[in-house]
C-alpha cells in the first residue's frame, strides 16, 4: 500500500471533543510550538551557576542595568526582597522601625527567647535583626542572640519570641539589652476568602479558633512589582508602599520614597515624561485610611518625591469610572494602559496644564490579577476572570482553543499569584496558574503571538524576565516545605523556599529529566463503518536527541476507553527508518513522549501505511 502524510494542525484544541479535534493536537505538557511543529521546551540550569535558596514565594523578579551599564536582578517574596550583582545576593528588604534597649525572658534549658520591646508591631513569621547585645542573658552569649531572627509567636503587643540557636542555663526575666531593626510585616503566601474562621490578619489571634470579627474578610498573598527610573529601582508593595534603591552596596535596604503615597495597588514610571504614577491610591497622601481603589495619583515631572499639586508643578490626580478597583497597568506604545475589574482605560501625556488624559478604552474586559497583562511591540494581552484579550487598538477577546479547559480548572481565589512572562525567542506569551483545588501555581497555558497557537502544560513558575539584562529568561519556583539553608543565616527560619533558573538552557531541568508528550485526536481512514489497519510508519523529527517513544491509541467509538496497539510502546531512536505497527481500530491516535536524560526533538510529518479494514 501507499505511504499517506499525516498532516495535523499546530497547537492543543480542547474546546472540542476528541474525535472532533482530528487533524490536530488535544494534550500537550513541556511541548511548545514552532513553525507549525510541536516540539519539547528547553529546559533549565541554576542562575549563576549554584543551587541558591531563598525565603518565601516570589512574585516578581525584575533586570535593569546601571547607567554604567552592570546588571542587577532583583527578585520580591512574601518575606523578603533580594538583589544580585556580580554574583552576589544581597537582602534589601526595608526596615519599618528601629528601637533600642529591648530586654530578653529565658527559661532555663529552653531556647525560645522572649523579647520584651513595648509597641513592637510584629506578627507572626516577621524578621529582626539584633545587634549589640549585652549581658548575656539566661547564659546565653551574647553572640547567639546577635543576627537575624524570625518572630516564632506573638506573646502581646509588648512582646514576642524568638529561637536562639543555643539554650539557656538559668530563667531570668527582663535581662540584658539589645537594638532591634525590624523588616516589614510579611505577607501571606496564599489569598484567603472567608467568614469567621481561620481569617482576619496574617498571624493575629489563636490558631484553630473562630474571629472575634464577623464580618467578610479578604486576605491577598503579597505580591511586589518593581521598576526602574533611570538607575533607581523602584520596589512597590502591592496594596501597601513605594520604596526606592539605588545601585551599591547589596547590604543597604530599600527606603521608603519620601513624599509618596504609602498604600497604592501598583505604580509605574511612566516615559518619556518621567512621572511616578500610583494607581488606586490615596486620595490624602500618607493616611491609608483614604486608599481609593479607583484613584490614579501622579508625581511632578523628574521628582518622585513630590505628589502634591501646585501651580507650579505636574503632579495631581484623577478618578477613573467603571469598576470597583484598579488591578494593575502597563506601559504600552503611547499611553499607559490602566485595568479595573471590568474594563481597560488609556492614560496618555499630554503636558501642563493637565499633564495626563484618561480615556475609556473598553468595557467588560477586566484583568485578573496584578501580573496578569503583557505587552508586546505595542500590543498587550491580558488574561480576565473567564477569557483572554488583545488590545491592539481595538479591544478584542481573543479566540482560545484551551479556554474552557483553563478557566474551568482554574483557582479563583488565588488569582494574585497569576504571572505572564513573555519569551520572545519563541513569539510566546505564558500565564502561569493555580489549577482549582491548588493553593500555589502548578499550570501553564502558552498563546504564540505570531503563529495564533495554544499549549497547556504543567511547569510551575511563579516569576519570569525575559532576556534582555541576562542572556537568558530567568524565572523562579517555590517549594512551600522547602527547609535548605539560604543566603544569609536567620535563627528560626521556618519552611518554604525558592529558587531561580536560567531558562532556555539545554534540554533537561536543573539536571532531571523533563517528560514531555503531545497527543494528538483521534483519526479514521474515512466515512462509513470501516476499521483502519496500520501496517508500519515512518517517523520524522528532526534535531532528534536520544530515544522516543510513540504510542498509537486505538478505540471502536469516540466515548469508548483508548487500548495501546499489540506492539505498543514503539521506540524511536534517532536511526530509525521505520516501525511496523499492524495496529487495528476505528480511531487511531498519535502520542508522542520523551523522559530520559538528554533528550530533544521536533516533530515532522509522519507518514503512515494505512488501508481500510473490515470488522474481522
Amino acid at each position: 500500500m501507499a505511504y499517506f502524510r499525516l498532516f495535523l494542525k499546530p497547537g492543543v484544541d480542547k474546546q472540542n471533543t476528541e474525535y472532533g479535534a482530528e487533524g490536530g493536537w488535544i494534550d500537550s505538557d513541556y511541548i511548545r510550538f514552532r513553525y507549525g511543529l510541536p516540539e519539547k521546551l528547553g529546559g533549565w540550569t541554576e542562575f549563576n551557576d549554584s543551587p541558591t535558596y531563598f525565603v518565601g514565594m516570589p512574585s516578581e523578579v525584575f533586570a535593569w542595568a546601571a547607567l554604567d551599564g552592570t546588571p542587577y536582578l532583583v527578585m520580591g517574596t512574601e518575606r523578603k526582597v533580594y538583589i544580585y550583582n556580580g554574583g552576589t545576593w544581597g537582602d534589601i528588604t526595608p526596615i519599618r522601625a528601629t528601637t533600642s534597649g529591648v530586654t530578653f525572658d529565658t527559661v532555663d534549658t529552653s531556647t525560645t527567647v522572649t523579647v520584651n520591646d513595648t509597641g513592637h508591631g510584629c506578627i507572626v513569621g516577621d524578621f529582626v535583626t539584633l545587634s549589640s547585645v549585652t549581658g548575656d542573658p539566661g547564659g546565653i552569649l551574647n553572640a547567639s542572640l546577635t543576627g537575624e531572627f524570625e518572630v516564632i509567636s506573638v506573646v502581646d503587643n509588648d512582646a514576642y519570641t524568638i529561637q536562639s540557636p543555643t539554650a539557656a542555663t538559668s530563667t531570668v526575666s527582663a535581662a540584658g539589652t539589645a537594638d532591634a531593626a525590624y523588616q516589614i510585616n510579611i505577607g501571606s503566601t496564599v489569598d484567603y476568602f472567608d467568614y469567621g474562621w481561620g481569617v482576619s490578619t496574617w498571624g493575629t489571634e489563636t490558631w484553630g479558633t473562630p474571629r472575634t470579627s464577623g464580618t467578610g474578610i479578604a486576605l491577598f498573598s503579597r505580591v511586589w512589582q518593581f521598576d526602574s527610573y533611570g538607575e533607581n529601582l523602584i520596589l512597590q508593595l502591592v496594596n501597601g508602599g513605594a520604596y526606592e534603591w539605588t545601585p551599591g552596596s547589596l547590604s543597604t535596604r530599600a527606603t521608603a520614597i519620601s513624599g509618596a503615597p504609602t498604600k497604592s495597588v501598583y505604580a509605574l514610571v511612566s516615559t518619556p515624561d518621567r512621572h511616578l504614577i500610583c494607581f488606586g491610591t490615596e486620595s490624602t497622601i500618607g493616611s491609608p485610611a483614604t486608599q481609593d481603589p479607583m484613584f490614579v495619583r501622579f508625581s511632578s515631572q523628574e521628582d518622585i518625591n513630590t505628589f502634591v499639586a501646585t501651580a507650579t508643578n505636574t503632579a495631581g490626580g484623577q478618578r477613573l469610572t467603571d469598576g470597583n478597583k484598579i488591578v494593575s497597568a502597563l506601559r504600552s506604545r503611547g499611553q499607559i494602559l490602566i485595568w479595573t475589574d471590568t474594563s481597560l482605560h488609556g492614560m496618555q501625556y499630554l503636558g501642563p496644564p493637565y499633564t495626563f488624559g484618561f480615556q475609556q478604552l473598553g468595557a467588560n474586559c477586566g484583568l485578573v490579577g496584578p501580573h496578569a497583562s503583557a505587552d508586546v511591540n505595542g500590543v498587550a494581552y491580558w488574561m480576565s476572570k473567564d477569557s483572554f484579550y488583545v488590545f491592539d487598538g481595538t479591544v478584542k477577546k481573543l479566540a482560545c482553543t484551551v479556554q474552557d479547559y483553563v478557566f474551568n480548572d482554574i483557582n479563583l481565589v488565588q488569582v494574585t499569584k497569576i504571572h505572564v512572562g513573555i519569551n520572545t525567542q519563541f513569539n510566546e506569551i505564558t500565564w502561569w496558574y493555580c489549577s482549582d483545588g491548588n493553593d500555589y501555581i502548578d499550570r501553564f497555558v502558552t498563546f504564540n503571538y505570531l503563529e495564533n497557537v495554544w499549549s497547556v502544560g504543567t511547569m510551575a513558575r511563579t516569576a519570569w524576565t525575559d532576556l534582555g539584562t541576562f542572556e537568558r529568561p530567568l524565572a523562579t519556583s517555590f517549594d512551600p516545605t522547602g527547609t535548605q539553608e539560604t543566603i544569609s543565616t536567620i535563627n528560626g527560619l521556618t519552611a518554604g523556599r525558592s529558587r531561580i533558573y536560567n531558562q532556555e538552557d539545554g534540554v533537561n531541568g536543573d539536571g532531571e529529566a523533563i517528560t514531555a508528550f503531545v497527543t494528538s485526536g483521534y483519526f479514521d481512514i474515512g466515512d462509513g463503518d470501516q476499521m483502519l489497519y496500520m501496517r508500519r510508519f515512518i517517523p520524522d523529527f528532526k534535531n532528534q536527541e536520544g530515544n522516543l517513544i510513540v504510542h498509537l491509541l486505538l478505540r471502536p467509538y469516540p466515548q469508548a476507553s483508548a487500548v495501546p496497539s499489540s506492539l505498543d510502546p514503539y521506540v524511536i531512536t534517532p536511526t530509525t527508518d521505520k516501525v511496523d505497527t499492524r495496529a487495528r481500530g476505528r480511531q487511531i491516535s498519535l502520542r508522542i513522549e520523551s523522559s530520559a536524560l538528554d533528550t530533544d526533538w521536533r516533530f515532522g510529518t509522519m507518514r503512515i501505511d494505512a488501508q481500510p479494514d473490515g470488522m474481522r
